[in-house]
Formats: structure tokens, sequence, C-alpha cells
């Protein structure tokens, strides 16, 4: 069998996939108590021990699969999974005999109108095939959540890709352009080229404070200044209390002031403006780049950055980060908000 053909069980030792899995489990209790077909007579004490006894079979089971998981998973898809949920059902059906059992021998005659074998057997193959429905859902969801990551590792490496060769080729020719001139500028052009290679070739899932992430964004800024002069203006309007130690996925800020560049201010002859503000709320950082672009040009070119970004921002943050965008007027404007909770 080769590496290929074999593939893991869902790991079932994570609190939140155990807790997952007792809610699943009560979830199919109340099915089966609103079904007209289901426990008769239904009462709260029926319910209640009904209750108790499947977060027992989901606790018992969800620890058997955890530990048992490294050895099923050597196995072939389709026979580790028939094997979990015969371990689970097998399990079961051990406990049901247990809870059998202990009825008749406490007395509370509870389950002594049905057959121990029917008892039995009926809690093993229920419980069997809701750990069958289960490993579905959970496999589905991680391959989900796997192909997600992968594209956003995929997204910020072409992000990466995109401070291209034009952009040094331009970069070091301005640069030995000011070498005699100006050596000063030349020299700390060099070391803001520098930063933001590093930190544009470095591991794709480090993450970066928003200081840290506007300082790349400035360098940047300061380089391509010295490209196209008078024809670049930053109009940076930033509260004095922003919460800088706010962390995100790192290059989230540098390729919106590299969009407003390549296809706002460079195609104005005249050149133009970025205007940067921040507004903090209490949950959400609110931060904005707007650029000027030529009369009928379409934000088409922003397309890709932006998308990358959105999903590297939903793997982060999940539904609590945004990333909208308006233009109207001569005027392109991105809208980024951050939760504060990711703050260090």
């Amino acid at each position: 069998m080769t590496a290929d053909s074999r593939s893991l069980l869902p790991d079932f030792c994570r609190l939140p996939r155990i807790a997952a899995v007792c809610g699943i489990t009560q979830l199919a209790v109340i099915l089966l108590f609103l079904s007209p077909l289901g426990v008769y007579p239904a009462s709260l004490t029926s319910f209640l021990a009904a209750s108790a006894f499947a977060q027992w079979l989901a606790l018992a089971s969800a620890l058997l699969l955890c530990k048992a998981g490294p050895v099923l998973s050597r196995f072939s898809s389709p026979l580790s999974y028939a094997l979990a949920a015969t371990l689970s059902g097998m399990l079961s059906a051990l406990a049901a005999w247990l809870v059998y059992v202990l009825d008749r021998e406490l007395q509370y005659r509870a389950l002594q109108h049905l057959h121990p074998a029917q008892f039995c057997l009926g809690t093993a193959l229920m419980m069997a095939l809701l750990s069958a429905v289960m490993l579905r859902y959970f496999y589905i969801r991680d391959q989900w959540r796997d192909q997600v990551r992968a594209n956003a590792k995929a997204s910020l490496q072409a992000l990466q890709a995109r401070i291209n060769p034009h952009f040094l080729f331009n970069s070091m020719n301005t640069i030995a352009a000011l070498v005699r001139r100006d050596p000063q500028t030349a020299e700390t052009a060099i070391e803001d080229l520098s930063d933001l290679f590093r930190a544009a070739l470095g591991d794709e899932n480090a993450e970066a404070t928003l200081a840290e992430e506007l300082q790349i964004a400035r360098q940047y800024l300061a380089i391509e200044q010295l490209r196209l002069g008078s024809r670049l203006r930053i109009d940076w309007q930033l509260p004095a209390d922003l919460p800088l130690h706010i962390r995100m996925p790192r290059l989230t800020l540098q390729p919106l002031f590299e969009n407003a560049v390549i296809h706002g201010i460079a195609l104005l002859p005249v050149g133009g403006e970025i205007r940067v503000t921040a507004e903090s709320g209490p949950a959400l950082l609110q931060l904005s780049v707007c650029n000027p672009v030529a009369e009928g040009q379409t934000i088409a070119g922003h397309g890709h950055a932006l998308a990358s970004i959105r999903r590297r921002l939903a793997l982060y943050y999940g539904n609590s980060a945004h990333l909208t965008t308006d233009g109207n007027e001569g005027l392109f404007c991105i809208r980024i908000g951050i939760p504060h909770e990711q703050a260090a």
C-alpha cells in the first residue's frame, strides 16, 4: 500500500472537536424526541436520561478514536473509517449492556421492557451510523480547511512574487543615480529595499504587528517616492491612539499601497496623493487607503491582490475581518477592518 492511498482520520484529541461530537450527538437525541415515531411516552426525565447516556457514549467514542486514530490511520481510507465506526459501535454496545445491567440491579426498571440484545444492538447500530456520518463530516471539513490554507499560502507566495524584477531594477537604477549625488539617501534606500525583500521572502506563515506592516509600507513608498518624486504624495491621517500592537498576516498592507502606486499614481501625468486614514473602534480597527485613478480606468488591476488578501484575512480572522472597495469620481478606496482580539 502506498502512502498516497492512506488517509489520516480526523483528529479527535482536540477539545473543539470533542465538543462538536457531543453537540452533534445531542442534536440526534433532540431529533429522536421530536420525531412523531420517537420515544414514547416522552418526558423531561426520559429526555435527560437519554441525553446523559448519549453524552457518555459521545465522550467515550471520541476518546477511543483519539487513542486509536494513529493505528487506524495506517490502513486505507475505507477500511480505517469502517474500523472506526465499528469500534464506536462496539463500545456503545458494551456501554448499553452496562446500563441495562445497572438498571436491572438497581431496580429502576426503565429498560426492562426491552430485550437486552435489542437494546445493545440498537444502540450499537445507531452510534456506529452516527459515527460514520460524523467521520465523513469532519473529513470533508478538514479537507476544506486544508484547501483554504493551501490557497492562502499560494496567495501569499503570489504576493511575494509580485515584488518583481521591474521594481528591483527601477529601485537599483534610482539608487545608482543617487550614490554620487546623495550617498546618505542612497544608503537609506538600500536599507529600505533590503527590509522590504526580507519581509517578502520570509516565512509565509509569519505574522506581523500593525506597526511593522505600516513600517514596511512606508519603506516601500519611500523607494517609489525616489523614482516618482513630487508626483507621489502621501497624506497620513493616523490617530495618536492607533493600536499598533494588533497582529495580522504579514504583507497585508504593502500590496494595497503597491496597487495605489502602480494602478493609480504612476498612470497619472501629474501624479497624485495617497490618503491613509484610520479609526479605532471598540472592537474593530478601520483603515482606508484612497488614491486617484486615471479617467475611465476600472479597478480591475486591483483584483488579484485584493482577492488574495481577502482569502488570507478570512483564514486568519474568520468572519471578523473585512475588505471592501469603493470607486467613484476618479478616486479608488480600499477599506480594511481588523478585529482587536488578535492583539498580542
